[in-house]
């Protein structure tokens, strides 16, 4: 069940929420609060998925109280007051309902939810993944809607990409969001070098070593690709395989 908290001093308001709110058994409305000191303290309580809060209520605001808050839960703001949707966006709310709001307006705001809500847990499982995968060699990628586990003897190097790393084995190309620096670290030292800054080469991929131009050379590899390599990187590699 997804953990729902309502904080509305308007009676009509916070039932009108529980009212659209039975379309998606999925949600537990464990309470309807009429102030921000009885929300923030049901929130500390329950520890609630999602929140429904209005901005203008008796006591403290919504904004007020959630500056109360170490980790907010994620918010949908309910609020007669239009003037306040830039400050609840900066406030990371999901999404913003101006009173009186129709039932297909909630459900949208309830489908951006959900959506993000399955994001963050497929993010979860990934990097679960990939912390279990880094112990035993083997790198976890995302391939459209699935996820891949390539073991790390498979790649023959790995490129820089932007913000990503291009891992290039036989089967294929894969990008991963990380590092070059979080890569170089995780690899076995004794079979991977970084030859350049934007490459990284597995030993057993080598076929052969020459001059390029000055002061660098070129790495060729199983299957006739060429990796430029730098000064630094021609001396690394020169001493991992002890010329």
């Amino acid at each position: 069940m997804i953990k729902t908290l309502i904080i509305d001093d308007e009676p009509l308001a916070a039932g009108i929420v529980s009212e659209y709110l039975m379309e998606f058994p999925q949600f537990e409305v464990l309470e309807v609060c009429q102030d921000g000191f009885q929300g923030l303290k049901a929130i500390q309580q329950h520890q609630p998925d999602l929140v429904f809060l209005d901005v203008q209520m008796p006591k403290i605001t919504g904004f007020e109280m959630l500056e109360l808050l170490d980790e907010p839960p994620a918010v949908i703001f309910t609020t007669a007051f239009d003037q306040y949707a830039l400050k609840a966006f900066d406030a990371k709310a999901l999404d913003y309902l101006l009173k009186p709001f129709s039932q297909a307006r909630f459900r949208q705001a309830i489908d951006r939810f959900l959506e993000r809500r399955e994001r963050i847990q497929e993010e979860k499982v990934e990097q679960e993944l990939s912390q279990l995968a880094e112990k035993s060699n083997r790198l976890v990628v995302r391939v459209k809607n699935d996820i891949k586990i390539i073991p790390v003897q498979e790649v023959v190097f790995f490129e820089a990409e932007d913000d990503y790393v291009a891992i290039h084995t036989s089967g294929g190309k894969y990008l991963k969001k990380m590092t070059m620096k979080t890569l170089e670290e995780s690899l076995d030292p004794g079979k991977f070098v970084r030859v350049h800054r934007s490459f990284i080469i597995h030993l057993n991929g080598i076929t052969g070593i020459e001059p390029y131009e000055r002061d660098s050379y070129l790495v060729k590899l199983k299957g006739g690709g060429q990796i430029p390599v730098s000064k630094t990187g021609y001396a690394r590699l020169r001493q991992v395989l002890g010329l």
